[in-house]
């Protein structure tokens, strides 16, 4: 075996070491928290209804670099998908858009994504989730929808919380999912109102396209875990593309966030590991700044944590991950006023490197949870960590 060949088998043994296994990880953290949410000036009301919970956003950026859609359920993740469309990066929201009758069936978070195939076209694609898996295509940049139609034979929860384009070929890409085995092969389950699976366990599973997202296959496990309940695998590619790295919520509550690492294409993943508490935290969604590094968002679940249960970020270097080092601060996005019901985030970087994080949240105590997104640069709060103290929320 070439030298070029060992390398893929080299990074997986080492992220599965027991130096790499994250045992024994503090359950606090002592990087720095800049507190954003005094600065009402950054947040944008997407949409908010009296009386109505709205929640758990996705986005998708289009490629002039300033149009925006996102996708959200009229209610806690199941519920009629709404659909709204900004077309200068977030500083204003259209009203609702017309959509599918088919999508006020929705019983699960929808998901939006972009995918090209070999021929180099473009679609936008729904997912919603439960059994079985349902998608909508649209190949006008959201202008114009199908209705949900099932993807295959399997169902699942939070489906798709990532699809990621593949290196193997033209069109190829890869969708991650979780299920806990009531809904893989659910039968009639939830969307018809019969009785689901018996639940046998998380596990976090891929399905591949071939043809840029218009057929799916069978769904294969690529982690698990004998203690932890892992799930919302968000996934981020290295900057050199080499790897590619999936954070994971870990919903039994006993232990901090989990990653799993691919250095050959989704084929052969590392064992679990656990993160630092500094990147524990449900639904993971990470995108790069200008500069190189990352900005993840997530509902804070930080065992021990001051802003716990509200809507945070994680600013650092992809490096940070790879080797369980806490990063470089956090920020906390906004006061969440209802245990840790928020933060199922889009996250969008513009050219000039404002990013657009989009989420729901119980943003006024004793009302019901609505969209917002905050715009900041990474400059900008570079400048005010002046004067912050590690593991304490500072307002600057």
């Amino acid at each position: 075996m070439n030298r070029n060949a060992l390398l893929p088998l080299l990074l997986l043994a080492l992220l599965a070491s027991p130096i790499a296994a994250g045992e024994g990880m503090p359950r606090g953290y002592t990087i720095p928290t800049i507190d954003l949410a005094p600065q009402k000036h950054r947040q944008v009301i997407v949409d908010r209804e009296a009386g109505q919970y709205l929640g758990h956003p996705t986005t998708v950026l289009l490629e002039d670099h300033k149009t925006i859609i996102t996708v959200y359920p009229k209610g806690h993740g199941r519920g009629a998908i709404v659909m709204k469309r900004s077309a200068d990066g977030g500083l204003t929201w259209s009203d609702r858009l017309p959509t599918p009758k088919s999508w006020e069936t929705s019983r699960e978070t929808p998901t939006i994504h972009r995918v090209v195939d070999a021929q180099g076209k473009k679609r936008l694609i729904i997912f919603s989730g439960l059994y079985p898996i349902r998608m909508a295509v649209s190949e006008d940049d959201g202008e114009s929808w199908s209705e949900l139609r099932p993807i295959g034979g399997f169902g699942g929860v939070v489906t798709m919380s990532s699809v990621v384009e593949l290196k193997t070929g033209a069109g190829r890409c890869m969708a991650l999912f979780h299920d806990d085995g009531r809904f893989l092969r659910g039968g009639p389950g939830e969307q018809h109102g019969s009785p689901a699976g018996t639940r046998t366990g998380f596990r976090v599973y891929k399905t591949e396209s071939a043809d840029g997202g218009l057929a799916w296959g069978e769904p294969v496990v690529i982690a698990q875990h004998p203690s932890a309940h892992l799930c919302e695998p968000g996934a981020i590619r290295s900057p050199d593309g080499k790897s590619i790295a999936v954070l994971l919520r870990e919903n039994s509550r006993r232990h901090n966030s989990f990653v799993i690492f691919t250095s050959d294409e989704g084929r052969t993943w590392s064992e679990p590991r656990e993160l630092p508490a500094a990147l524990t935290g449900d639904r993971h969604t990470g995108k790069y700044a200008p500069d190189g590094r990352l900005f993840i968002s997530f509902r804070d679940t930080t065992h021990e944590s001051p802003t716990k249960g509200d809507w945070v970020g994680w600013v650092g270097k992809y490096e940070d991950i790879a080797r369980g080092r806490e990063g470089q601060y956090r920020v906390r996005l906004m006061d969440n006023h209802s245990g840790a019901d928020c933060a199922y985030p889009g996250v969008e970087v513009l050219p000039d490197g404002t990013f657009v994080a989009t989420t729901y949240g119980h943003w006024i105590q004793g009302e019901s949870p609505f969209v917002v997104c905050v715009r900041f640069r990474l400059e900008e709060i570079d400048a005010m960590r002046s004067g912050s103290t590690p593991g304490r929320r500072d307002e600057n």
